[in-house]
């Protein structure tokens, strides 16, 4: 009788541990997932050895995606481990004419209340990048102010590539060097261009200057010398960060819309910082670099800049993407970078 109750009691005590199992496995809600770039899972750790071993990691965030800042941070301090003092540092977030107060600042010549009170620094500067601001002042690295001036991106948006001739020597210092040549047949200007953008004009520029081979999974076409001649179908889409407007810091350009000077604006953006990057990246150093996903996904924009200048670069990117659930890689997310971050969708977003 005795044995009978106690397999009862244990039959009981079996049930209930399976059942606060099943409900403890259904509760995990995971921050997120990591993937590769054929959708395959992958953990944080070969992310890690595969970006210490490039020449240039193009970090695609959601500019108000804590898990993209979290991870930026995290694989920012493991690739210092890994590489010390050839690392360097680089951001869209900064404008290249305020890297000399960011030089000071990071030198100790000026103090952090004067470097955050005159540098135009984003709203959510404090939470999402002066973390890793602070990763070069304490370590002695470089950090680079890689965008185009806002300014700048708003004349080419407004009146077109050619109003940047009017500026002087200081003020092209700040921009890559003109005429601006790009690929028009890639998806992330193509999209941004609409029906404004209409065939794919002749290169202007020698087509041996990008192997084809270069570009990773995005075939060569026609590349294109801006003249900035087309106005505008739509207003001012140029945020007061001189980008254009994506939904939620998204990598998606604005569905349905698009000219021939929102495309030019793109893509001076992306020929800026692909152009200080090379500026200061050397053989055995490793630029990590923190952008909007829309600048390196599908392995174009800044990629094809930088694989212009320099075919044999080894470059890393990382995407970011919003899904209901993380469990699997969406197929239309496959194929964006190298390695991809799912988020929750529900993901709370900081301010920007």
């Amino acid at each position: 009788m005795k044995s009978r109750k106690r397999a009862s009691r244990n039959f009981i005590m079996l049930l209930l541990l399976s059942g606060f199992t099943a409900f403890t496995a259904m509760a995990q809600k995971p921050a997120y997932k990591l993937f590769r770039e054929d959708g395959k899972k992958v953990k944080y750790e070969k992310m890690a050895e595969a970006a210490a071993d490039a020449d240039i990691v193009l970090f695609g965030e959601y500019h108000t995606n804590p898990i993209s800042h979290w991870i930026q941070l995290e694989l920012t301090k493991d690739l210092f481990e890994a590489r010390g003092e050839a690392l360097i540092l680089g951001a869209e977030m900064f404008e290249a004419d305020n890297q000399l107060i960011l030089n000071e600042y990071l030198a100790g010549q000026i103090t952090e209340a004067k470097f955050e009170e005159e540098a135009r620094l984003w709203k959510n500067y404090k939470t999402d990048y002066k973390p890793l601001v602070l990763i070069a002042k304490e370590n002695e690295l470089t950090f680079v102010a890689t965008n185009i001036p806002r300014r700048y991106a708003n004349m080419v948006f407004k009146r077109g590539v050619v109003s940047l001739d009017s500026l002087s020597d200081e003020a092209l210092s700040y921009i890559a060097p003109l005429p601006l040549e790009y690929d028009t047949s890639l998806s992330c200007y193509k999209q941004l261009m609409g029906s404004a953008g209409g065939p794919t004009e002749k290169a202007t520029m020698p087509m041996a200057a990008m192997p084809k081979d270069a570009m990773h999974k995005s075939p060569m076409g026609d590349s294109i010398k801006a003249t900035g001649d087309t106005p505008s179908p739509i207003g001012d889409t140029i945020s007061p960060m001189g980008e254009a407007k994506l939904p939620m810091g998204s990598a998606s350009p604005i569905g349905g819309h698009g000219s021939r000077n929102l495309a030019d604006a793109q893509a001076i953006k992306d020929a800026t910082m692909s152009h200080f990057i090379m500026e200061y990246w050397q053989p055995g150093k490793l630029f990590i670099h923190y952008n909007g996903a829309y600048h390196s996904d599908e392995f174009e924009s800044m990629n094809w800049f930088l694989k212009r200048a320099n075919p044999d670069l080894k470059i890393i990117t990382i995407s970011t993407v919003s899904q209901d659930d993380v469990a699997l890689l969406e197929e239309e997310s496959e194929g964006k970078a190298d390695f991809i971050i799912a988020v929750p969708s529900s993901m709370t977003q900081t301010s920007r």
